[in-house]
């Protein structure tokens, strides 16, 4: 995805374009070189970077690691894929967060032991924490790591100071207790004491905070985790913070090996912090395994992971396999299409399926005479459509056809071939491509129906960059201009419908969303 952007000086705003099927082009701002316009000045570069972000991509954390540009403070959302528009919003479901109950959630034991969500007391950690912060400088200075030669080997060379083993415990005014020392870039990091406890002295203001948690809670700002992070998984589910650190990372450690991105880590953490107490063994390759019976490639595991990090807590027999069954004989999903489905819509697993069709099948039946195998047809493409709200989703998109002159049948036919549509923000994207359609390119709403495909491109990257060029080439019909040419790729576009090159069409649509944005921006 090419990205054009534009600062006047403290102002930024950001324009994403898709690319063109040939090569890819970032159109980004800076102050480097002047472009003036009526207000402000602009300054432009070229990247070949598809996204603005990681054009600075050598900042690294205080551990030496190199810090993916993705890792915000804030929390990326899981944005979906559309395969054309970018503008599209997905919107959350009446009742699927809320009746994500199929069945019940397995129960998993954890170390040996149930362990039940309970707010830890801690009353005597946290007095202990206070007088040892009341003592004097010398004694914090003296509550470091202990490291014997045995343990540390030092040498000075040619290369400098190197180190190859690190102990795993630090000491207190009354006893040594483990620390639970883990790895970053190959070397071992030694955390204080002292320091711990100014690091997290706004977190144990917070809640009520175990030095014991330390060593996890080390181990997790690797991944991008604050302290703000850290009380949010507290409140969530404050067992997942007792987790020994070997065993936390062990289980992080499958989760990244079967494809997990490591920028996904914090919001899986943020999500389900109770991963961290599921076994390797006894839960998560079960699970693993389970989604790669469904026909999902293992190319695509860590994506699932990512986007339903919760159905780590359903069990695979009673509440995964169960939905699964449900979606093949009471939907009518084809076994050999369930992979596509759940790749489409992971979050399809750990919902009230039975609830969210069933409302959905009668909606869509009643308010368009629907029949069964279209509104299946609707679900195997766009399976989001079950999660979508139906007073505040779906029935807003389907008033909207009706009130630019489609019947039922016409607007049955849209949303079976582009069930897509349901997904687009009335405001921002159905309502301007509507009057484009009629105001500039002169067609018809009925054309619709034959180019349904229209709704889902993007009006800035596709739309009006070729009906423009083609105008400006004096190759446009005087009459309703043909949706036909919208359709195919940027390359036999020019080659069918432009008769010129593809650098002299990107060129053009360049310049057009140049001058399309410098006029949003005087506004």
């Amino acid at each position: 995805m090419a990205a054009l952007s534009l600062h006047n000086f403290n102002h930024l705003v950001s324009i994403l374009s898709s690319p063109s099927s040939s090569s890819f082009w970032n159109l980004s701002f800076s102050f480097k070189n002047e472009v003036r316009f009526k207000k402000g000045k602009f300054l432009v570069f070229l990247s070949t970077h598809s996204n603005p972000k990681i054009l600075k991509s050598n900042k690294k954390s205080r551990f030496g690691q190199r810090i993916t540009s993705y890792d915000t403070d804030e929390e990326q959302e899981e944005d979906e894929d559309e395969e054309f528009d970018d503008n599209d919003d997905g919107m959350a479901g009446d009742d699927w967060l809320m009746n994500d109950d199929f069945a019940q959630p397995h129960e998993y034991v954890v170390n040996g032991k149930k362990i039940k969500s309970h707010k830890g007391s801690g009353k005597e950690g946290n007095r202990r924490l206070q007088e040892q912060r009341k003592g004097s400088k010398a004694l914090k200075s003296r509550q470091g790591l202990i490291i014997s030669e045995d343990q540390m080997d030092v040498r000075h060379g040619n290369d400098g100071l190197k180190r190859k083993s690190v102990g795993n415990s630090y000491h207190t005014s009354t006893k040594t207790k483990e620390a639970g020392s883990f790895d970053v870039d190959g070397g071992r990091m030694l955390v204080s004491k002292t320091s711990r406890e100014n690091r997290y002295q706004r977190l144990s203001d917070e809640i009520d905070l175990d030095e014991k948690w330390f060593p996890l809670l080390d181990y997790l700002s690797t991944f991008g985790l604050k302290d703000t992070h850290f009380i949010q998984m507290y409140e969530r589910h404050m067992p997942s913070l007792q987790i020994n650190v070997c065993s936390a990372q062990e289980r992080l450690d499958y989760l990244l090996s079967v494809g997990v991105k490591q920028r996904d880590v914090r919001r899986i953490l943020l999500r389900q912090p109770q991963i961290l107490e599921y076994t390797v063994e006894n839960n998560l390759k079960s699970h693993v395994a389970f989604l790669m019976s469904l026909g999902i490639p293992s190319s695509r595991i860590g994506q699932i992971i990512a986007c339903a990090p919760s159905l780590f807590s359903y069990s695979v027999e009673n509440s995964l396999k169960p939905t699964v069954r449900y979606l093949i004989e009471e939907v009518g999903i084809n076994e050999h299409d369930l992979g596509k489905v759940v790749q489409l819509s992971p979050q399809i697993l750990v919902q009230r399926i039975d609830i969210s069709w069933n409302t959905r099948y009668m909606f869509l039946s009643k308010e368009l005479g629907a029949p069964r195998d279209s509104i299946v047809k609707m679900v195997k493409k766009h399976p989001q459509l079950l999660h979508y709200s139906i007073d505040d989703g779906l029935l807003p998109r389907i008033n909207f056809l009706r009130s630019i002159g489609m019947r039922n049948s016409d607007i049955l036919k849209v949303l079976t071939s582009l069930t897509q549509v349901l997904s687009l923000s009335l405001e921002d994207n159905l309502k301007p491509k509507y009057l484009y359609l009629i105001n500039e390119l002169n067609n018809e709403v009925h054309s619709l129906t034959k180019y349904p495909m229209y709704l889902s491109l993007s009006l800035d990257q596709r739309i009006r960059p070729r009906h423009r060029f083609l105008v400006s080439l004096k190759k446009a019909p005087k009459g309703p201009f043909p949706l036909g040419s919208l359709v195919p790729s940027d390359e036999c576009f020019c080659q069918q419908w432009a008769g010129t090159s593809l650098d002299k069409y990107l060129a053009f649509r360049q310049r057009l969303l140049l001058k399309e944005f410098a006029k949003k921006y005087e506004k």
